[in-house]
């Protein structure tokens, strides 16, 4: 279904086109042979799409569920796949361990990135990644990043390290520098110095006498 629409006049300008969709199994809109992520919630179900010059934008149930720029194909080929990640949160809650291999999950900011490579080597590191990436649902996204990073600045990426530096950095208070466990590693090992502690004790002598 196809039906062009003009805001009313006197309005700003706001024309698109109208397309009713459904979704597929994967959270997957097609359009223009590309596909387009919305939030998992809405598999299998219909949406409306309108079509701008530039922008698609998904609407659901009266609210806009999703916007994504528009893709222009150049040429006859099968078209690309468009994700956001974020569109697929409530998949990994359920299965945490589509995020080693996922699709939708190659365009992590940097940050989620480097904390995902050193969490997945260690039992369980799948549903703290997860739970981690969750936070964005509950936060600002730059301000779960922000923790993210301080963690794996402090050397010490862990799920709740990474709720103490969010804790303060939404409470706007100072974020002191983190006195991890790798923090105390000794670099140079101590030795026993008889000769300075001779020197002491005869400086003890001195002042006595």
């Amino acid at each position: 279904i196809e039906r062009p629409h003009l805001m009313p006049v006197g309005q700003a300008f706001d024309g698109f086109v109208e397309h009713t969709k459904l979704v597929s199994p994967t959270c997957l809109v097609s359009f223009d042979r590309n596909r387009y992520s919305v939030p998992a919630a809405f598999a299998n179900r219909p949406i409306s799409l309108h079509v701008y010059a530039a922008q698609l934008v998904f609407v659901a149930e009266g609210q806009v569920i999703a916007e994504h720029v528009r893709c222009i194909n150049r040429s006859h080929d099968r078209g690309e796949t468009i994700y956001d990640w974020r569109h697929y949160l409530a998949v990994l809650q359920r299965k945490p361990g589509a995020l080693r291999n996922g699709a939708p999950f190659a365009e992590f900011p940097a940050g989620f990135k480097r904390l995902q490579a050193i969490l997945l080597k260690h039992p369980g590191g799948d549903r703290e990644m997860v739970e981690i990436l969750a936070l964005v649902l509950l936060h600002d996204e730059q301000a779960v990043l922000t923790a993210v990073e301080l963690a794996l600045e402090a050397g010490a990426p862990s799920k709740q390290t990474v709720l103490n530096f969010l804790s303060r950095l939404l409470d706007g208070a100072p974020v002191p520098p983190l006195q991890a466990p790798q923090a105390f590693a000794l670099r140079v090992e101590p030795e026993a110095n008889v000769s300075r502690y001779d020197r002491l004790r005869d400086r003890e002598d001195h002042h006595a006498a």
